[in-house]
């Protein structure tokens, strides 16, 4: 983030353990010192951005900055926690990537006309995934200009 003095949080929401932690140790390789939560499920999701529940402690803290989501999760999918986020005015600026393994077309229409910023395949091995953390980094944290923080 251009100007930033603090690195945006970024939130992963993933119901596979595997996918949360290589993921995380991507972020690692790839150098970016964002901080990076994880979440299991939609519904946990929603709680940690609505600072309720487990999350509660974090009011007051400052929301992430950009969103991992899996559509495919226990719960509250990647689908029904989309249509919200996007519909809540306090937390539709915040941008969604879709990382996901399916290549469904009706996915990929759904997630964009649901209002996903973008929408990414899991890559297969390690290395695919270190780089797509890189080609992510880059894109949202040095090439976009993001919302600010509402106050």
């Amino acid at each position: 983030m251009k100007g930033k003095e603090r690195p945006i949080i970024i939130l992963m929401a993933d119901d596979d353990p595997d996918d949360r932690e290589l993921t995380r140790e991507a972020f690692r390789e790839s150098r970016l010192a964002n901080e990076f939560h994880t979440v299991e499920d939609g519904e946990e999701l929603l709680d940690y951005l609505h600072r309720r529940g487990r999350w509660a402690h974090l009011n007051g803290t400052p929301l992430p900055g950009l969103i991992l989501l899996d559509l495919n999760m226990p719960r509250k999918d990647g689908r029904e926690a989309l249509r919200e986020i996007k519909s809540d005015p306090h937390l539709r600026r915040i941008p969604i990537v879709v990382l996901t393994t399916s290549k469904a077309e009706e996915d990929i229409l759904r997630s964009y006309d649901l209002g996903v910023n973008s929408y990414v395949t899991k890559p297969v091995t390690f290395s695919s995934l270190v780089e797509l953390v890189r080609v992510l980094g880059r894109y949202w944290f040095e090439v976009v200009e993001l919302p600010p923080e509402e106050g």
